[in-house]
């Protein structure tokens, strides 16, 4: 059974991996054997790449901006070499976020948001799938959200383009299943990461949100792994354009 779990000798991309969740989901494949190339928009991929490489662990840094589709694609061709010309695992886990009342919400937040969370994940995953097409075989795990599923408050920018990312991972599994690919999705919940801190920094909302969890609690990256290495591995060989929450039982409650 632990062999289905087993990413040794595969080759992955992971977005958004410097710190936060992506971070954590990067860890993740790297503990269950991957070799990663670990994207962000500054330097500091090269020093977290540096970092796990001291640890053992296969592991690549790459420089690139989503928000510039040259860029982006400059950025694979580079992670597809550095990977011997192979990938088999994509994670989309970059994400931004801007908050406006929608009556001030400026369009310049809009196109960027949109830009970075859902059109650079369907470039990716388009030259990714092109990849896997020719191999027959690839794992495309996006990132969607709780905002997926309902439409939040003064986000309407990420609301539009994590319910986006959830459609766009299920159009594109129905296209790609038939050639050896699974493209799903994580949902986290309510997460303590840098993207929300200002959230988090009210107690009555703090509280109001544990209150529906049933787990009694706000998640942590470490709460990503598990998901990102099953979706990304041969035991989920038959699960296909799913949009999984990670989130401590807060849509069930």
């Amino acid at each position: 059974m632990t062999s289905m779990f087993d990413l040794t000798g595969r080759k992955a991309i992971l977005t958004g991996g410097t710190r936060g969740l992506g971070h954590a989901m990067a860890e993740g494949l790297l503990e269950a054997g991957a070799e990663v190339v670990i994207w962000g928009t500054t330097g500091r991929a090269i020093e977290v790449a540096d970092a796990f490489r001291q640890r053992g662990f296969a592991c690549h840094g790459i420089a690139a901006d989503l928000k510039d589709r040259d860029s982006l694609r400059t950025g694979f061709e580079k992670s597809l070499e550095l990977l011997g010309g192979r990938i088999d695992i994509l994670v989309n886990a970059a994400g931004i976020q801007r908050r406006h009342p929608i009556t001030q919400f400026p369009m310049e937040d809009w196109d960027t948001v949109l830009e970075v969370n859902l059109t650079a994940c369907f470039q990716l995953c388009q030259l990714a799938g092109r990849e896997m097409v020719k191999q027959g075989y690839g794992k495309i795990v996006n990132i969607a959200s709780m905002n997926s599923f309902f439409g939040g408050q003064n986000v309407p920018a990420y609301s539009a383009s994590k319910g986006g990312v959830a459609q766009l991972t299920k159009a594109l599994s129905n296209e790609w299943a038939q050639h050896g690919i699974t493209v799903n999705a994580i949902a986290p919940g309510y997460m303590a990461t840098d993207m929300n801190v200002d959230t988090r920094a009210s107690q009555s909302f703090y509280d109001e949100v544990v209150r529906r969890i049933p787990a009694r609690r706000w998640g942590s990256g470490e709460d990503m792994k598990g998901a990102c290495v099953f979706l990304a591995s041969d035991a989920s060989a038959y699960l296909n354009g799913a949009v999984i929450p990670v989130d401590g039982g807060y849509l069930g409650s």
